[in-house]
């Protein structure tokens, strides 16, 4: 057996045997233990967020507004995944899999939360900076510096060498086909204005994410919103389709499609949680650095994130894709899977014609690359965790990173995903530990930030911030 099979049947049981149900387990467990804040803490805190945008009021140095800490965290949950990703979903699991991908998001909602939450509680602050995320809170507040180890360390890989190994290569091969640019040219475009961010640190990242994150979602969603209203007589059958698939997907195209139930439901959840990365431990980097009254605040505000990254975005994805007949339930689902892009790629072009393979592909590229920042940011929190924040250190990684840009486009694009796969799954197995056995600390937390409303004086005395 091949090094690239091994990997491959790795990240298969990790992701369908073990993920998959931890992940929705911890998402319905813990809604139920904080009383479903889905329903009665998003949408004030949407509210909170525009009077805070509205507001723009400064923060110290070091740290991110609760907007920025969002667009940070949006900015990796938006990528490839939530077109690419969402469009295999459907191809592999039929319409159907959209409704358990929102199930899954609807659930996460409250695994970011307490991923936020814990992130802020038990944040430190070095050389002035914050910085926080799941090995700290492992170590802070389960006292494991070896699981907060195997964390950093597998984080580090994930996001800042594979991961970023495999937005380039999105990068590279969306430009190649739809403005036939030549990968040297994109590649030293990317190198030059990625490094040009990181190298502003955690202040330059926070203002391209603010800027850049909210444009580039908005019209994304916008352009599918044209192409609904566009195909508006389709978009009652195209609800019922997914309604009826997600239950029973045979009897939307009977034998053809050769899609199970268990299918569908396993490309719908394992999706919706791979698009929103509730629970993988990665948005909690910068959701630990926001300034913010109180932690159970930036947990509200973590979960529009995941609105956003579901409900909005890839859910548009679907809907276009089905409402624009791009979606052929004739065509078996092997064959589809493999023509993911395209499907959304026609759906839009049914819309905007020839400038529709343009903007989707424009869409990938902003996408890919605001994930690249995105994940850049929560790798460096962690190499600041093992080798604390020493300049020369960061500066290498920072190196390190860029080259993975420059070299990616040589490795095998489907190697390069199963392995980002494999190490993202086990970066998430500490965090899903932590999760479960600091519960009881989310909970409380919740219930203190109830009790400040109550009496008047939202606070919180951060200990591990002030060490």
């Amino acid at each position: 057996m091949d090094f690239i099979k091994i990997v491959d049947v790795l990240s298969g049981f990790l992701w369908n045997y073990v993920l998959l149900f931890c992940l929705v387990g911890i998402g319905i467990y813990m809604s139920i233990r904080l009383k479903f804040p889905q329903f009665t803490r998003l949408f004030p805190a949407l509210g909170k967020m525009f009077r805070d945008i509205k507001e723009n009021k400064p923060v110290e140095e070091g740290r991110m507004t609760p907007f920025q800490s969002l667009s940070t965290a949006i900015a990796a949950q938006v990528g490839t995944g939530n077109i690419v990703g969402v469009a295999t979903a459907v191809a592999s699991g039929g319409p159907g899999a959209a409704f358990w991908m929102l199930l899954s998001a609807f659930f996460g909602m409250s695994t970011i939360f307490c991923e936020a939450v814990l992130a802020q509680v038990y944040r430190e602050k070095r050389n002035g900076e914050l910085v926080g995320g799941p090995a700290y809170y492992i170590k802070n507040g389960l006292k494991n510096k070896y699981l907060a180890g195997f964390f950093a360390v597998t984080c580090i890989v994930a996001l800042g060498i594979v991961g970023i190994m495999v937005q380039s290569n999105s990068v590279v091969e969306s430009l190649k086909t739809s403005i036939k640019l030549p990968s040297t040219i994109t590649i030293i475009g990317l190198i030059a204005f990625v490094g040009i961010v990181l190298t502003g640190g955690m202040d330059r990242i926070a203002k391209f994410t603010e800027k850049v994150v909210p444009v580039m979602a908005f019209s994304y969603v916008f352009g599918c919103l044209v192409i609904i209203v566009m195909f508006s007589n389709k978009l009652l059958p195209a609800v019922g389709l997914i309604f009826e698939g997600a239950f029973t997907p045979q009897a939307i195209g009977g034998g053809v499609l050769g899609i199970t139930l268990r299918d569908t439901i396993r490309y719908g959840l394992a999706r919706g949680l791979f698009s929103n990365e509730a629970g993988m431990g990665s948005t909690p980097h910068s959701h630990a650095v926001a300034h913010t009254d109180h932690p159970a605040e930036q947990g509200f505000t973590a979960m529009i994130g995941v609105f956003i990254s579901t409900f909005l975005i890839c859910l548009s994805t679907i809907i276009i894709n089905i409402v624009s007949g791009s979606y052929n339930m004739n065509i078996p689902s092997a064959e589809m899977a493999k023509s993911a892009t395209l499907m959304t790629q026609n759906a839009f072009i049914k819309g905007f014609y020839s400038f529709g393979g343009i903007f989707l592909s424009l869409s990938l590229t902003f996408f890919s690359l605001t994930t690249i920042v995105g994940w850049y940011f929560f790798a460096e929190s962690n190499i600041k965790y093992i080798a604390g924040n020493k300049k020369t250190i960061i500066i290498v990684f920072r190196i390190i990173v860029l080259t993975m840009l420059a070299v990616a486009p040589i490795f095998q694009g489907d190697f390069v995903w199963k392995l980002s796969d494999l190490f993202m799954g086990l970066m998430a197995l500490p965090n899903l530990i932590a999760l479960i056995l600091l519960s009881n600390k989310s909970v409380s937390i919740l219930k203190d930030y109830d009790k400040c409303v109550k009496e008047g004086n939202v606070h919180f005395e951060y200990e591990f911030e002030n060490k």
